[in-house]
This record gives structure tokens, sequence and C-alpha cells, in this order.
């Protein structure tokens, strides 16, 4: 990030010299003041990249399988926690111990080309998930009656003033009060009353050797762990001010934002599971209108729709700022343009300008009216396929570019080495065989 940007508070409270960044010395001490204390300095990178990770388009994948096969997948929504804590934990690291973007990172511990392959998979995924966040916010406006130019339209221009007035902390609380409105999938999942007895009954009877079950494991995996996950919270660390000795704190919010955004996924599958798969189960869903009806046997038509809008919109919105910022964040690394939320428009106009640009490719294709859900779910099996690559660089980066004291080594190495070969394995067999059949 630039040099030149102004110090934030979290800075003060326990700023390190930079050399002691980048030597092999002992893990330095925090400053003197209680986790809480530094906690409540440091949370915000981490609930907010993983409430963005239960964006619109993993809503419509959870609901999805929840109205084809139940409860079935529900298991799946809680192994992905602890993976995805040790995807972003080792994001983390590399950010407050290397002070660099996961793409510059690439570029000084491989080159050139695999950085600028590393940003390719990137913007290919951030466009992927722009045209899930405008389907789900094309969606909802439909619900209302409101039409798509019009919702999409005043969405633009929403996020544009949001990022083009302030500065990261004032992004960072915007984007966790919009994304607490997702909790009412929580609150509605619960009020639906799903059967313990189907559940049980669900899990233990797995259709592996169905190819719809197989494409829909793909797409919820795909769905949880995305390539511009590991940038944005790597540059977000740095562009809030933090360093290693806010190591701790920072993995608690990464770990209390690995637990909500997965159990929010997990409300979303019940509550469809309860309504729409208990009365028509291998239903498929062709518009977020359809998903919307999951909620009316609990809250009513109108209430219906009203919580799963503000359920969709925090979903959406969240994510579409943390996507948008990590495209512009994730070329800048690689192109070496100024890229930072400390800086105005016109002191960092490529940054800016991609952002900008982002947004639009993503509701132009959207306005082009194709069959969003399914658009929705082959983006999310898409971040399947990438797996091997981004995790393979987050592996070897941990592995490489680590100073020695925070540097990926010994059994937890094995293991994580394990858990990534495991995870792209299934993403991309579930991905293909489902492509397939």
């Amino acid at each position: 990030m630039p040099a030149q940007q102004d110090k934030s508070p979290v800075q003060s409270a326990g700023a390190l010299p930079e050399r002691n960044l980048l030597e092999s010395s002992p893990l330095p001490q925090l400053p003197k003041m209680s986790l809480w204390k530094m906690l409540l300095l440091v949370a915000g990178p981490g609930l907010v990249v993983m409430l963005a990770d239960t964006d619109a388009g993993s809503v419509i994948t959870a609901a999805q399988s929840g109205a084809q096969f139940g409860y079935s997948l529900l298991m799946l929504q809680l192994f992905l926690v602890p993976i995805l804590y040790m995807v972003q934990e080792l994001t983390v690291r590399l950010g407050l111990a290397t002070q660099k973007g996961h793409g510059e990172l690439i570029s000084a511990t491989f080159g050139k080309a695999w950085a600028w392959l590393s940003v390719s998979t990137l913007m290919v995924s951030c466009i992927g998930a722009l045209l899930t966040e405008f389907a789900g916010i094309e969606g909802v406006g439909r619900l209302f009656g409101i039409s798509p130019w019009i919702s999409i339209g005043m969405t633009i221009v929403f996020l544009v003033v949001v990022v083009g007035t302030g500065g990261y902390r004032q992004v960072e609380i915007i984007a966790l009060l919009i994304g607490l409105f997702e909790l009412a999938f929580i609150a509605v999942a619960v009020a639906s009353h799903p059967s313990p007895a189907a559940m049980l009954a669900a899990i233990s009877s797995q259709p592996i050797h169905n190819p719809a079950y197989l494409f829909l494991i793909a797409g919820n995996v795909g769905a949880v762990i995305m390539p511009w996950m590991v940038f944005y919270q790597q540059s977000a660390v740095i562009d809030k001010g933090l360093n290693i000795t806010h190591l701790k704190p920072a993995r608690l919010d990464t770990a209390v934002g690995a637990l909500v955004t997965q159990i929010i996924m997990a409300a979303v599958l019940i509550l469809t599971a309860a309504s729409i798969g208990s009365n028509n189960s291998h239903v498929s869903l062709n518009t977020v209108q359809q998903i919307a009806t999951a909620l009316t046997p609990v809250l009513g038509s109108w209430w219906g729709r009203a919580v799963f809008a503000l359920g969709m919109l925090g979903a959406a919105l969240v994510a579409t700022i943390v996507v948008s910022l990590t495209a512009a964040w994730g070329l800048g690394e690689v192109t070496g343009y100024k890229r930072s939320l400390a800086h105005h428009p016109f002191e960092a106009p490529w940054f800016y300008g991609v952002y900008l640009t982002c947004l639009l490719i993503g509701a132009g294709i959207v306005l082009s009216g194709v069959n969003l859900v399914r658009l929705t779910l082959g983006v999310e099996v898409m971040n399947a396929l990438l797996l091997p690559i981004v995790l393979g660089f987050l592996f070897l980066l941990a592995r490489k570019a680590l100073p020695d004291p925070w540097r990926l080594k010994g059994p937890y190495a094995w293991v994580v080495g394990f858990i990534v070969l495991l995870t792209s394995i299934v993403g991309v067999y579930a991905g293909i065989a489902g492509l397939l059949n």
C-alpha cells in the first residue's frame, strides 16, 4: 500500500518498525491493552469478508440445495467452517507479516507472470461474483415491482458514493451495518421449526451418485471459498493499518466471521428445506422470487418478502463493495497504480476507475436478461474449479514468503497441505461431474 497513507488509530495502538515485520525475529508482544479492547480496534476485515462470503450467490446456492435435496447438504456447511478459517487465517498472517497484498506478494516471490495468472483468476472470479450480487438485487426489486434498471442503477450510485467519499474505516462500518441484515435468515430458520428427525435421515443418506447433487456440492464449496476473499482480506488488513502485533485478535475476528457466515448458509438451506423442499422435493428454482416463497409459510406473504429482501440486500450489497474493491486492489498490486481508500478519487483514478468499471460490467450482464439462478450456480462452480490455483498459491506463499516465526511448517503444514489438496480435488471433481451430466 502507498507509503504516504496516514496512520490509522490501529497503527498508533500497535505499530512496529518496518524491519521487524520482515526479519526473522521472535513474535512481538501486543501493546499493553486487553485482548477485547484490541479486538474492538482490529475487528472488521474478517467479519466484513465473511459477511460478503454469504453473498447473494451463496444465498441462492444454499436455497437451491435445500429445495432440491432437503437437509442432505447441511453437514457440508459445518465441515466448511474450519476449512474456511484455515484459508483466511493464512491470508491474515501473510498480510500482517509481510505488509504486501496477495498479488504483490506472488510477484515478489514467484515472478510477474505468476502474479498475472493469479490476478487473472481473481478478475474472472470478481466479475462472476458481481453477476450474482446484481442478480440478487434485481430479484429483490422485482419482488416489489421495481424495474431492474432502477434497482441496479440506484445500487451503483449508492456504492460509488460510499467508496468515493470515505476512507477504509467508514467503508468497513457501512459494510458491517449492511451485512447485519443477513442475520434475518437465522431468525426465520428457527421460526420454521425444522424437523430434527428429517435432518438426521437426510444427513445419513447422501445421494452421491446423483450428478445434480455433485454439482451442488461443488457450488457450495465454491460459494464458501472464493478467490476474491483471499485478496480482499490480505489487502484490507494493510489498508486498515494492522501489523503482526495484531495477529491474535485478527485471528479471532476471522474465526467469528467464519462461524457466522456458515450459520447463515445453514439457515438459508434449513428454511428452504423446511418449506419448498418438504412440499416439493427435487424442485429446481429458476427465479429469486421463488426462493422468497420459502419464507411465506413462516411469516406470511408481505413479511416474508420484506425479511427476504433485507437479508438478500444485506448479502448482495456488502459483497458488491468487497468484490469491487478486491478487483481494484488486486489489479493495482501487479500494475503498481495507487490503490488505497486513503486516497481521494482524483489522487488514485485507476483504483476508483477499476472499481466503477467492475460495477458497470456486472450490472450490464445482469440487465441483459440471463437466467439468474442458473448463472449464479455456474459462477459458484467456476469458483470451485479455480480452487487449485487459489489455494495452491496461498499454501506456497505461507511456506516460502513468511518470515520464520510465522511460516507454515511442521505437522500443521502437512494438515493444511492435505486439506488444500482434498478441497481442490472435491471441488474440481464434483464440478466437472455435474457439468458433464
